[in-house]
């Protein structure tokens, strides 16, 4: 047990402890957050854009290569 909490210390009104209550997004650091989680979110949506723009090309290029292959004749016998 920690340091003090057996005499009463960490005891506020009723029992319970009163001195940080969360808050999300409240107060200064609620905002901090606010802003990085905006920023990252920001940052996924533009890697995916990129992305999407690299995995179309792809497909067009796989597509491509199947359509112009030399198809075998099948062989009867």
């Amino acid at each position: 047990m920690p340091r003090g909490m057996g005499r009463g210390y960490g005891r506020g009104f009723r029992g319970s402890y009163q001195g940080y209550k969360f808050f999300p997004f409240g107060g200064f650091y609620g905002l901090i957050d606010l802003i990085f989680l905006i920023l990252v979110l920001y940052l996924l949506f533009k890697m995916f854009l990129v992305a999407a723009v690299y995995t179309v090309a792809l497909v067009a290029i796989i597509i491509l290569w199947k359509l112009l292959r030399p198809r075998r004749s099948p062989v009867w016998p």
